[in-house]
């Protein structure tokens, strides 16, 4: 996206009682006009008939709270610095805000800098920049040239941070299209205009897995179009290898089909560009196109050479229409998509969309590539993800309270009859298939997940060895049974600076466990961890940093190679397999009863996040916490009880600390159910 460089200040409207409205034009981004809210139309349930007016009234919601939390981080004198080893990025090391709010709410935008010293800049003036990277201390922004020839290192500026309103506007044009090219059928699907006698290839390679095979079956067959095929992936089934499989079935037997192949984040989509290479289709057959705005250093090597990069020049370009039209396979996020819809691409080019990791995008994300390049006579789309992890991230409580947070296969899901499991008779095939063979994890792992989650349903079938190299550990609580709790009276405390919690006490103890862990690793002769070996999950960002800060400091563990180690939140951690995950829970507060504790967990007690967490491990999970807090909580207090029950319980008790609760003390073993 090209820089705009010098820009003149013009204040925007404030009102807390007014909303913006989306402008009929499609060629410009939704702006300006402001109207009173209509309550009626959030208090409906989402249907056709409201359908583009209920996702527009949203967007503008979620607009409204972006804009108030990002200008939360302006500053008014604030000195700026070239990075050392690329002069053309600057950085600013003290940002207001930075380090009580997730910085990640920065990323992608866009920020204004006026100069304090007027010499270098006429008045009533300002720079534009991108944020192209930040962390807790410092955000490092892109400028023009303009702006870096008048530059002088430590120079004072004001900072006001705007928010890049692209990604809106495409799910605003995508909202007005799909009213537009009339997708009733394809986001309200009733099943009336589905095949009813589509023929089904043998798939004899992939009887091994008959779920599999059955959706890779009808995704071929297009049995559901115009209606979405549904492929529900519980954690470690496979979703991604079903797509892919799917896509090379297609590409084997339908000369004529092209392909457009989507994720919501960049990591998801080179994911699924790598697992479609992998597949032998052929470099020349598929195209990976990029924002203009990624970094071209995060761009896989496997990948450079069938992308949007000029290898000449090493930066990124946008092909002509008829050149993305001539590739079997596009693989891009579903934001970028939107490159296509406004490079015309007309509809019904591609014969198959497919949307992976579909339930961490919103609805209005997802029908960008949807609205704008589907002909529902002729393609099908295929959205595979699992509704009981994680969905999109939504800033504004009153979008997520009035649905914005809710993904369109989780909707889909939850209210289309075509989707819905029969008591009886399960899935309707034609429409849905629910994987259920686990890949990843020890069944003593999956157990818990899978009864709270998926019916009792999956199956585990990871390969022992995949599963047993922490066997012999000594701290293994009994054989063949990977699996521990560990309780800890630890204190709940907060920095001056910030309000994110942490807890010194499991900090302690997860160090611990994991100076056994590299022992028992250099006793079998690992030297470095590699990646993917050890993850360490906490809820709460602080601490993240505090378990991070401990990996740096702590005699016994920085001389080792622990920088492969990811320690991060929940979402981070989905999508993402380790073979050792360790859990730190955080939360503790004795001095409460039992009812109150309930309302102190906060996303403790998301059951979601609770399922991502405990379903990132293959070998070994080692979860630490205070059972007083956790077992007052319906799905923590039935894994405990199971961890109890085990004999892979650990740690304090409740009767250890005493705790009261209604004036009395009781047993673990008697509280947890």
């Amino acid at each position: 996206m090209r820089l705009l460089e010098v820009v003149h200040r013009r204040a925007p409207p404030r009102s807390e009682e007014l909303l913006p409205t989306a402008t009929n034009s499609l060629c410009d981004i939704p702006t300006a006009k402001w109207t009173p809210v209509k309550g009626s139309l959030l208090k409906r349930s989402l249907n056709w008939e409201f359908y583009s007016r209920r996702f527009h009234l949203l967007l503008h919601l979620e607009e409204l709270q972006l804009k108030t939390e990002i200008e939360k981080y302006n500053q008014d004198d604030v000195p700026m610095f070239r990075h050392k080893n690329n002069t053309d990025i600057l950085i600013l090391r003290v940002v207001s805000g930075v380090a009580k709010k997730p910085p990640l709410r920065l990323s992608g935008n866009q920020v204004m800098v006026t100069p304090l010293d007027q010499s270098t800049a006429s008045n009533n003036t300002f720079y534009a920049g991108w944020i192209r990277h930040l962390n807790a201390e410092q955000v490092y922004l892109k400028f023009g040239e303009t702006f870096l020839s008048h530059f002088k290192e430590g120079m004072r500026v004001g900072v006001s941070f705007t928010i890049n309103r692209m990604p809106l506007y495409m799910q605003h044009r995508a909202v007005a299209q799909a009213c537009k090219q009339k997708l009733q059928e394809v986001l309200f699907p009733t099943g009336q205009l589905s095949s009813h006698h589509s023929h089904l290839h043998r798939l004899l390679e992939l009887q091994s897995n008959p779920e599999q095979c059955l959706a890779i079956q009808h995704i071929v067959a297009a049995t559901a179009k115009p209606a979405p095929y549904l492929v529900f992936g519980p954690p470690g089934t496979g979703k991604t290898v079903t797509l892919v499989e799917a896509i090379k079935q297609i590409v084997k037997t339908q000369a004529s089909c092209t392909i457009l192949a989507c994720a919501p984040s960049n990591s998801a989509t080179d994911h699924l560009c790598k697992k479609i290479l992998e597949g032998k289709i052929g470099k020349s057959k598929l195209f990976r196109l990029y924002a203009l705005s990624w970094p071209v250093q995060n761009i896989p090597k496997n990948i450079k050479f069938c992308c949007n990069l000029n290898q000449d020049t090493n930066t990124l370009f946008i092909p002509p229409k008829e050149e993305l039209m001539k590739y079997k396979i596009m693989v891009t996020t579903l934001l970028t998509a939107g490159r296509l819809v406004t490079a015309k691409i007309p509809p019904g080019h591609y014969t198959y969309i497919f949307v992976d990791e579909a339930g961490q995008a919103t609805e209005t994300e997802c029908i960008i590539p949807i609205a704008g390049l589907l002909n529902p006579q002729i393609c099908q789309v295929v959205l595979a993800g699992d509704p009981k992890q994680l969905g999109p991230i939504v800033t504004s409580r009153m979008a997520v309270k009035h649905g914005l947070g809710v993904s369109l296969l989780e909707r889909l899901m939850r209210d289309i009859d075509l989707y819905k499991s029969h008591e009886i008779h399960g899935f309707n095939h034609r429409f849905v298939t629910k994987l259920l063979r686990n890949y990843r994890s020890h069944p003593a792992i999956l157990k818990i997940p899978n009864e709270l989650f998926y019916e009792g349903e999956l199956q585990p079938y990871a390969h022992k060895e995949k599963c047993s190299p922490y066997r012999k550990w000594e701290r293994m609580p009994k054989k063949d049974f990977p699996l521990i709790f560990h309780g800890v009276a630890g204190i709940n405390e907060r920095d001056a600076n910030s309000p994110s919690v942490y807890n010194i006490a499991e900090v302690e103890v997860l160090k611990e466990y994991l100076k056994s862990l590299i022992d028992h690793l250099h006793k079998k002769g690992v030297t470095k961890i590699e990646p993917g070996e050890i993850g360490i999950i906490a809820p709460y960002r602080k601490q993240v940093e505090k378990i991070q800060n401990a990996l740096r400091t702590d005699k016994g563990l920085r001389k080792e190679n622990l920088e492969n180690i990811l320690v991060g939140t929940v979402e981070q951690f989905q999508g993402k397999e380790f073979n050792v995950i360790l859990v730190s829970t955080v939360r503790s507060n004795p001095t409460l009863t039992a009812c109150d504790q309930r309302f102190t967990l906060g996303f403790v007690t998301d059951e979601k996040r609770f399922n991502v967490a405990m379903t990132r491990a293959q070998a070994l999970l080692i979860v630490v916490g205070d059972p007083r807090v956790l077992i007052t909580n319906r799905v923590w207090n039935k894994f405990i009880h199971y961890c109890y029950k085990e004999g892979a319980y650990r740690g304090i008790t409740v009767s250890d600390a005493e705790v009261e609760d209604d004036g009395q003390t009781t047993e673990l073993s008697q509280t947890v159910r």
